[in-house]
């Protein structure tokens, strides 16, 4: 069972007022959960203290045990064009980072969609949109946030939370309360580049079995990475790579 509240407001770009927040001890995901309300056409946020089967970007499973913060928000929008879709990340990475801010954390996004804190992974975000034509008619983006939970050791060197980090442990609901308000804020041009690590550094580029040196140099309006590959700049889409850094 769920438990079922609605606060007033707008949930995201051009989005319908009034937004229903359900709460669940456990589910598989909070993402397959919000994908299968889009029917209903209402904003709403899915909240689990425990997923069975959380999981990331390209289907990788995402450990997702109690005393994280686990939701997925569905949004609806009136007139959204397709070629803006990176705004929804924009935001979503922005809103964790604030959020880690405002408990003393310096957060950092690793292109595109990770947030890493004292260089280890807090916080997965996963966003799928649905379009009509050129418009996106609806999102549902997903985040994974490390509190209070437990990571599994074959994680240990490259994740943390928030409880590991300051060596405390935090109020699990007023962590979701601020992520929730930061979410729901305007952002202005330029904070996800404020917030982008590795910038002027060398990282790996990573396609298939290829693995290329590469300097990042910035982001698009479009979400895509700029870097220098042997000298040479180039633009190149989140969906062609992953990145590593080392």
């Amino acid at each position: 069972m769920a438990t079922i509240t609605k606060v007033k407001g707008r949930c995201g770009l051009n989005g319908i007022k009034g937004v229903k927040i359900l709460r669940f001890e456990e589910l598989d995901s909070t993402q397959d959960y919000a994908k299968n309300l889009r029917e209903n056409g209402e904003d709403t946020v899915v909240i689990a203290r425990r997923q069975r089967g959380g999981k990331g970007t390209k289907n990788r499973s995402f450990s997702s045990e109690s005393g994280g913060l686990y939701l997925s928000k569905l949004s609806f929008y009136e007139n959204f064009p397709a070629k803006h879709a990176f705004l929804i990340m924009e935001r979503a990475a922005v809103a964790v980072c604030k959020t880690l801010e405002s408990y003393g954390f310096a957060p950092k996004i690793k292109w595109a969609n990770d947030i890493f804190v004292n260089g280890k992974k807090i916080c997965g975000i996963l966003i799928e949109n649905v379009f009509s034509g050129d418009k996106i008619a609806n999102s549902v983006v997903g985040i994974g946030l490390n509190v209070n939970n437990d990571l599994p050791d074959e994680l240990s060197k490259i994740a943390t939370s928030m409880r590991e980090a300051a060596g405390k442990v935090f109020d699990l609901r007023e962590v979701e309360n601020r992520l929730l308000e930061y979410l729901n804020e305007e952002i202005d041009s330029g904070e996800y580049q404020k917030h982008l690590g590795w910038l002027g550094e060398e990282v790996i580029l990573v396609s298939g079995d290829e693995r290329v040196p590469a300097t990042l140099l910035s982001v698009t309006e479009r979400g895509e990475l700029i870097a220098k590959i042997h000298g040479e700049e180039r633009i190149i889409a989140a969906g062609e790579v992953s990145l590593r850094v080392e």
